[in-house]
């Protein structure tokens, strides 16, 4: 029988709706914006598609996992460590010491790149590990694309090859601030799959790179000139910081702005404040681009754009936009909204606009359960 050491970070993810781009030491903070725990759902997503599987799963007490899988109608587990009953990062790490000791073949863990430093510190790369994505930072390369392709991923093992996978460690501060300062943390084992385990992210500056964004940035400038009224919603990114440079806008590097009529009206937008605009406004576009070399233009880090986001600005008002660079080491793109039935509604070939009136056809993959 496979055994599987499984624990979620109850808090993973909570900052990002609210816009906290991250929750460590700041749990406190996203409960007062109004946040609200997503992570054990997520890991249900996963754990609903092992049901029946021949695996034996180790976890933790209460909210650290044997909660999620209770409610899964999962029964083949055995509790191996008592946390506190607000857990930290140090029960992470005393539960991983615990599943390696206990001689597990794979950990699995629900949370974000934090949750995976804590999770590299104990396995290392004696034991793989493979992280099913609920953060607001996954810059790693150890996460499945969503919970049900971790769930395929494991129901392959042991056959499924091992990989090096990047743990990348993010500064949350200079994060929240609107700089990306990230360093090589150290390589995990992770099982992999194609279009199942994502990448580490990557960020280009290349001059070319810097051509490409700013033939975008007239052409989506233009367009946004020509269609007045229309609500614009610009995504992360030095792409679309660009865009925001046509019309002689500083944009916040890492978060969600608004521009109407060539101005900006809202920066660093969180959920609440996105669905308040758009739903004063008449026609509203999102212009985002897939940072670095997942693929992902929805998820992984974009909990602002939620499924009440999407479907209130609607899919096809979605733009997405990338130099030729970045698309050629992005050779497929992934939608994971939260809401497996409104990843389906995505459709399997998008328009990435790359130039000047240019485009690239660029196939989304769908995990099929």
């Amino acid at each position: 029988m496979f055994r599987v050491g499984f624990l979620v970070n109850p808090f993973a993810g909570m900052g990002g709706a609210v816009g906290l781009k991250g929750t460590d030491d700041r749990i406190d903070e996203a409960i007062r914006r109004g946040a609200v725990p997503r992570a054990q759902e997520r890991a249900m997503v996963a754990l609903s598609l092992l049901r029946g599987s021949d695996i034996h799963f180790l976890t933790c007490s209460g909210a650290m996992g044997e909660n999620a899988l209770t409610l899964s109608g999962i029964s083949q587990y055995s509790v191996v460590y008592r946390g506190a009953a607000i857990s930290t990062a140090e029960d992470t790490r005393n539960a991983c010491r615990e599943f390696v000791k206990q001689g597990i073949d794979i950990i699995l863990f629900c949370g974000g790149d934090g949750t995976a430093r804590d999770v590299f510190d104990q396995a290392g790369r004696t034991v793989p590990m493979l992280g099913i994505p609920a953060g607001v930072k996954m810059y790693s390369g150890v996460f499945g694309v969503n919970p049900a392709a971790v769930a395929e991923v494991l129901k392959r093992m042991p056959e499924v090859p091992l990989r090096d996978a990047e743990v990348m460690d993010v500064d949350e501060e200079a994060y929240r601030r609107g700089e990306l300062k990230t360093r090589l943390y150290g390589y995990a084992c992770t099982p992999y799959l194609p279009e199942m385990v994502s990448g580490s992210k990557q960020v280009y500056e290349e001059q070319d790179e810097e051509r490409a964004k700013e033939e975008i940035a007239r052409f989506i400038g233009e367009v946004m000139t020509g269609t007045p009224g229309t609500l614009t919603i610009l995504g992360p990114g030095t792409t679309t910081g660009r865009i925001a440079g046509f019309f002689g806008i500083e944009k916040t590097l890492l978060g969600f702005d608004a521009i109407h009529e060539g101005k900006v009206i809202a920066r660093d937008l969180d959920e609440k404040g996105i669905l308040a605009l758009i739903g004063d406004a008449g026609e509203v576009r999102l212009v985002i681009s897939p940072i670095g070399a997942q693929g992902f233009i929805i998820g992984h880090g974009t909990q602002v754009i939620s499924p009440a986001v999407i479907r209130k600005i609607g899919i096809r008002n979605i733009i997405v936009v990338a130099s030729p660079y970045k698309l050629s080491q992005t050779p497929t793109l992934f939608v994971d909204t939260g809401d497996p039935g409104l990843d389906r509604e995505f459709p399997d070939v998008i328009p990435v606009i790359s130039g000047y009136r240019i485009a690239q056809r660029k196939r989304i993959a769908h995990t099929r359960t």
